[in-house]
């Protein structure tokens, strides 16, 4: 299964496309912040709830679809090019990757 990095600029999230965050990064609950976050290598990201819970679903096993479908079962209104544009601009910081659906 090729993966590959993208941004939305480069060539879209694509409904189809896989994403899973890369070997590097680790979700986790913080603390002190009572938040939860991105650990990456020297960096934190703090997530929101609707981030965390995307990012929860992006095993490599579920398509950006199947995640829009599921959110919209959790959430009144889940807009999916906001999904794929948070997905795209976490790819461009490297942070998620795709593989194709």
């Amino acid at each position: 299964m090729e993966q590959t990095t993208a941004t939305v600029s480069d060539v879209g999230v694509s409904g189809s496309a896989r994403p899973r965050l890369a070997r590097h990064v680790r979700m986790t609950f913080c603390r002190v912040r009572e938040r939860p976050i991105l650990q990456l290598p020297e960096t934190v990201v703090v997530l929101n709830g609707t981030g965390a819970a995307i990012l929860e679903l992006c095993d490599g096993q579920h398509s950006v679809a199947e995640i829009v479908a599921d959110l919209g079962g959790r959430y009144e209104s889940v807009p999916g090019e906001e999904v794929r544009r948070f997905l795209g601009r976490l790819a461009a910081r490297r942070c998620v990757v795709f593989a194709d659906g």
